[in-house]
């Protein structure tokens, strides 16, 4: 069974949408999408620097575009749509992409829904300096208790050795002078704010709002929430969750646990892919896995599906 999986924030990297424009039809449907939200995806997808694509309110909008880019090129590339998986997931803001990709929003709900989102986030991580750093290594239980001690949450639970804590930058300068007892290092990431914490909590009124315009469609794909690793299966919990799910922690651990249970042996994830199958190779050892980040990927990504289609 394949998986598919949707990156989130801190996967973009500068021009990492450039080769993605060149396919046919893409540039005009980008342009459509930046109009539809007000926001020059393009522009940011291919010219700006590291520095203008932290900016959580162009961030999230973008690497949900190139989810959304790279998934057509994926189905184009197979010709089995979206018959060919199993289930679909996201981390963080990909689960909105993983949401359209299940036939729960449209792709253009998707990008307002996300535009509201990013906006949302960025607004509330303005009101105090925080940030989020990955520690990598230790017991689970040790770690996350010594982030506790910190005044730390423990933001996203990845599984394979990687926690994310995330809190006020005195609070990550802190973890990174005394890391959890067997952890090897800490490592700051290119995020904007304390993501999946309380800081966050004015975000989740803003998006409850947005999501009143929404006419979610029940999921056509298992769809694995980041709330629990439950399999939802209907688009009104999708919503409810995505909602929800900006102020509380992501558990990809449970997500992949679920794969497991439901019999993945086989991973691909969308553009700007790396960091879910990076994951996937160590907590899942064994189930192969291709992360597309150009289009020259899709060839090795169509050959795995001709293995390991539904």
């Amino acid at each position: 069974m394949l998986v598919l999986v949707a990156p989130g924030q801190g996967a973009q990297t500068p021009g990492f949408l450039t080769p993605w424009l060149d396919l046919p039809g893409a540039a005009e449907r980008v342009g459509a999408w930046s109009d539809a939200i007000g926001l020059d995806l393009a522009h940011y997808g291919t010219k700006a620097d590291a520095e203008e694509i932290r900016d959580t309110a162009v961030a999230q909008p973008l690497l949900v575009a190139a989810g959304l880019l790279s998934a057509s090129a994926l189905d184009a590339s197979h010709g089995k749509g979206r018959t060919a998986f199993g289930a679909v997931s996201g981390h963080s803001v990909g689960e909105i992409t993983a949401a359209a990709y299940a036939g729960v929003l449209s792709d253009a709900e998707a990008l307002s829904f996300v535009r509201t989102r990013g906006l949302g986030m960025a607004e509330a991580a303005a009101v105090t300096a925080t940030g989020m750093a990955a520690v990598l290594g230790g017991e689970p239980d040790v770690v996350v208790a010594h982030l506790e001690k910190l005044g730390l949450t423990a933001a996203n639970i990845n599984g394979a050795g990687q926690i994310v804590a995330a809190g006020t930058m005195e609070q990550i300068a802190a973890l990174e002078a005394d890391k959890p007892e067997g952890s090897m290092k800490v490592v700051a990431l290119k995020v904007a704010g304390a993501f999946h914490t309380h800081h966050m909590i004015p975000a989740v009124d803003k998006l409850a709002e947005a999501a009143q315009a929404l006419s979610p469609a029940d999921p056509e794909l298992k769809y694995v929430s980041n709330k629990d690793g439950h399999v939802v299966t209907t688009g009104a919990d999708v919503v409810a969750r995505l909602v929800g799910q900006v102020a509380n922690p992501v558990r990809w651990d449970l997500c992949m646990e679920t794969f497991a249970a439901l019999g993945v042996t086989g991973i691909i994830e969308l553009c700007p892919g790396g960091t879910l199958t990076g994951l996937a190779k160590r907590a899942l050892k064994g189930v192969p896995s291709v992360a597309l980040k150009t289009p020259d990927d899709l060839e090795k990504a169509a050959e795995l599906v001709a293995e390991h289609a539904a």
